[in-house]
């Protein structure tokens, strides 16, 4: 170990810690970056041909702390001679491919990240904390730092029912390297509600007529519904609506988030109307060899080494039957965790009844020290700005501030229109125990 201490040691290089990064280089501070992985790759497995990101290029990795710095995504367009051509496409919204190589492209220009190296051990060392690495040729280094950033992202989720099988079962995580494999059996189903499940859904639902396997399409939502996308939903993607969900209390919030889950996860309407107009053109000639089955859960599996026996249980009748399938995708979703690594000094951080992080306001996890911080594992305690790539430059900046000492990059305190809670020195206002009602969702 070098005798050197670092100011930030940041754990995983996903867009949010990589952001960090580009933000924290001008600033003249020690930081590195640590990665198990050898390069930035950001969801290769769901990098369909034609998808975009759901969010305006603004929401690149620095631009809403910095719009002068040389990182942005329109100084990549410029460097690589697409900048009229985006200009003349005339949308917000950026390919997935493209949002994936301008993000290589700042990664290829920092020499603070370093690839190859998987966390293995976090300690406490008196004000300071040892950060040990794993590098592939199964050498260890350690890094004394005094601020440590979590970005380790999230991991897929598998529900209950359908944990621990065999077969050809594939998360919507790994879907691109599997697809012809999928492709080659006589059916597939796809279990999910949202974006992935739609995008997997009709990028299999192309070929299926063609190569002659069935096609269906489970979800627990009693529809396909669309991402609402109003504007005024996405006040909600604002300091004033974070600061109104991290007061309430925390069962308040686990309901609150919920009932958002519905929202924030849906499918873009652009999307469902491409499936809709698919199915009606692949309908012209004949039947479509697919079956779409809403309010349907997944609640037993089992695998007989030829084909699943999925169990299926329609909430709105209490029925359940069962279907057959060669193959399944689980468009499921991903959920935050506390890492392994952290093991040694879980007694310095904040967890709630639950084993999460109970992060606080801004970002931290260490009662309040503020050497230790979180970037997308606070959705249960921040609401929908936590893994919304629009919001993560304000909250570098926020991390940036306790690092420095002082503001660096201003932030925005207050953008919304609208009130969350009850406005300030309204007459005769009570606030119960259920501290009111929410409705709404974002990106």
């Amino acid at each position: 170990m070098s005798a050197r201490t670092h100011d930030l040691v940041g754990i995983g290089i996903g867009p949010f810690n990589l952001g960090l990064a580009a933000l924290a280089e001008p600033l003249g501070l020690d930081t590195v970056f640590l990665d198990g992985r050898d390069g930035f790759a950001w969801h290769h497995g769901m990098m369909l041909d034609g998808a975009t990101i759901q969010v305006p290029f603004l929401a690149d990795l620095v631009t809403m702390a910095d719009p002068t710095s040389r990182f942005s995504f329109l100084a990549w367009l410029k460097a690589t001679g697409r900048l009229y051509p985006f200009y003349i496409r005339e949308s917000f919204y950026p390919l997935r491919t493209e949002y994936d190589a301008y993000c290589r492209w700042v990664a290829d220009q920092l020499p603070t990240l370093r690839w190859g190296r998987t966390v293995v051990q976090v300690e406490a060392d008196g004000d300071a904390y040892l950060v040990r690495a794993q590098r592939v040729d199964g050498g260890v280094e350690t890094y004394r730092t005094r601020h440590v950033v979590l970005g380790v992202g999230t991991q897929p989720v598998v529900p209950a029912a359908l944990r621990d099988l065999d077969g050809p079962v594939v998360h919507s995580a790994d879907y691109l390297p599997s697809r012809d494999a999928l492709r080659a059996g006589d059916s597939i189903t796809v279990v999910g509600s949202g974006q992935s499940a739609a995008e997997v859904y009709r990028d299999l639902l192309e070929d299926a007529d063609r190569l002659g396997y069935r096609l269906d399409w489970v979800t627990r939502s009693p529809r396909f519904f669309p991402m609402e996308y109003t504007k005024l939903t996405l006040e909600m993607t604002s300091p004033e609506y974070t600061d109104h969900f991290h007061a309430l209390p925390t069962a308040v919030r686990d309901r609150v988030g919920r009932e958002q889950r519905a929202l924030s996860k849906g499918i873009s309407s652009a999307l469902v109307d491409d499936i809709y107009d698919t199915l009606y053109r692949k309908s012209a000639a004949g039947p479509v060899p697919t079956t779409l089955l809403t309010d349907t859960e997944v609640v037993g599996a089992r695998w007989d080494g030829e084909r699943y026996t999925l169990r299926l249980r329609h909430a709105q009748l209490d029925a359940v039957h069962e279907r057959t399938t060669a193959a399944l995708v689980l468009a499921t979703g991903y959920a935050a965790h506390v890492p392994a690594f952290l093991d040694p000094v879980l007694d310095h951080l904040d967890l709630d009844e639950h084993g999460r992080f109970a992060v606080a306001r801004d970002y931290s996890v260490d009662g309040g020290r503020r050497r230790v911080f979180v970037q997308n594992g606070e959705e249960h305690t921040h609401g929908v700005t936590a893994p919304d790539l629009g919001f993560g430059a304000w909250r570098s900046s926020a991390i940036l501030e306790a690092v420095v000492g002082r503001e660096v990059y201003p932030r925005e305190r207050r953008i919304a229109f609208q009130e969350f809670g009850v406005p300030a020195g309204a007459a005769g206002s009570t606030v119960g125990d259920d501290a009111g009602a929410l409705v709404g969702g974002a990106r």
